[in-house]
């Protein structure tokens, strides 16, 4: 089974492994080295690293559905291409070079969730359940028939970071259960009900922004969301810029006056929100480190600043309201 694969991030690992183990993996495409951290070294894809490690032909072009790049492909005569978080949109003549199907590994449980940032989205709505969906891919966004679907409870402590790593060795999982159901004709493809279509939208900047008339359980699902990016942030009206790293809900009632109230209550840290409160575990002022509340307390009252302090209120950048709009595009 010949496969041209197809992934950039971390989350493509685990695929492209499974599949060196299994496949015959003839060419692997990733997006262009690029400049990282403060130093701006050149760096490397993760995908590309593994795939030098095994000595695979790495391709980088800036776009890849254009015609050198297809007859590369259509060269190595795949019976599958296989897409992870690839971050580039194919067009129907790569779509339609391989033998049998070009696939994707969507970290959804499809047609929930299609789009840029399902992992996040699923967290930020409260979903009880995610997973993973084989899917054929088609021109129009995550919109292809169904192949497998994988399945994973969303624990009270999991995180985008948590989920995205189980979900990646779901993937990999599915994936060579998925090539080799097609190739036996075993997989009846399933097309998606449209009626049931939601969108992760992509993340911005502005959500980082905590709304702290929501529940706490809503601020709960914000901070394991949206770490480490953007964030989640909340600023005090005397100056302090804070980041929000790690809590939880507090069933207890704070009543401190109102929601938007950062107080000390025995030694522990909460801001007050929507029926309760959210005690914090870790967090991070702008231009430090991040610490522990422990340390943080210590901290204020070396300087002299003490406890409750009133939070600047913003509304939440948040559109939960609106998951179910339509995308107008988007990247495999």
């Amino acid at each position: 089974m010949k496969v041209v694969f197809m992934g950039t991030p971390e989350f493509s690992v685990p695929a492209l492994r499974a599949l060196i183990r299994t496949c015959e993996v003839v060419a692997v495409y990733t997006q262009p080295d690029k400049a990282v951290g403060r130093g701006l070294q050149v760096t490397p894809t993760p995908v590309k690293k593994v795939a030098l490690e095994h000595g695979l032909p790495v391709f980088t072009p800036e776009k890849v559905s254009i015609p050198e790049e297809i007859e590369r492909i259509k060269s190595y005569a795949p019976d599958f291409i296989v897409v992870v978080a690839y971050g580039q949109i194919l067009k129907l003549p790569v779509i339609e070079t391989p033998k049998y199907d070009t696939i994707n590994i969507h970290s959804s449980l499809l047609p929930r969730w299609r789009g840029a940032a399902p992992i996040h989205w699923a967290l930020l709505a409260g979903d009880e359940e995610t997973g993973i969906t084989t899917m054929k891919i088609v021109p129009k966004l995550d919109a292809g028939d169904m192949l497998m679907q994988g399945r994973t409870r969303i624990a009270s402590d999991d995180t985008t970071q948590t989920l995205h790593d189980r979900l990646a060795e779901m993937g990999a999982d599915l994936i060579v259960k998925t090539l080799d159901g097609v190739m036996e004709g075993s997989i009846r493809p399933e097309k998606q009900d449209e009626g049931l279509v939601t969108y992760a939208h992509k993340l911005t900047k502005e959500m980082e922004n905590l709304d702290w008339t929501k529940t706490a359980s809503e601020i709960d699902r914000a901070v394991r969301a949206l770490n480490p990016w953007p964030g989640t942030r909340v600023c005090t009206t005397s100056g302090l810029k804070l980041k929000i790293k790690k809590g939880k809900p507090f069933r207890s009632t704070i009543d401190r006056g109102g929601p938007g109230r950062l107080i000390e209550n025995m030694g522990s840290l909460y801001v007050t929100c929507a029926q309760s409160a959210y005690e914090i575990f870790e967090l991070q002022e702008e231009g430090k480190r991040s610490m522990a509340v422990h340390d943080f307390m210590n901290g204020l009252k070396g300087r002299g600043i003490a406890l409750p302090l009133d939070l600047v209120m913003v509304p939440s950048a948040v559109p939960l309201n609106a998951l179910a709009t339509p995308a107008s595009g988007g990247k495999v």
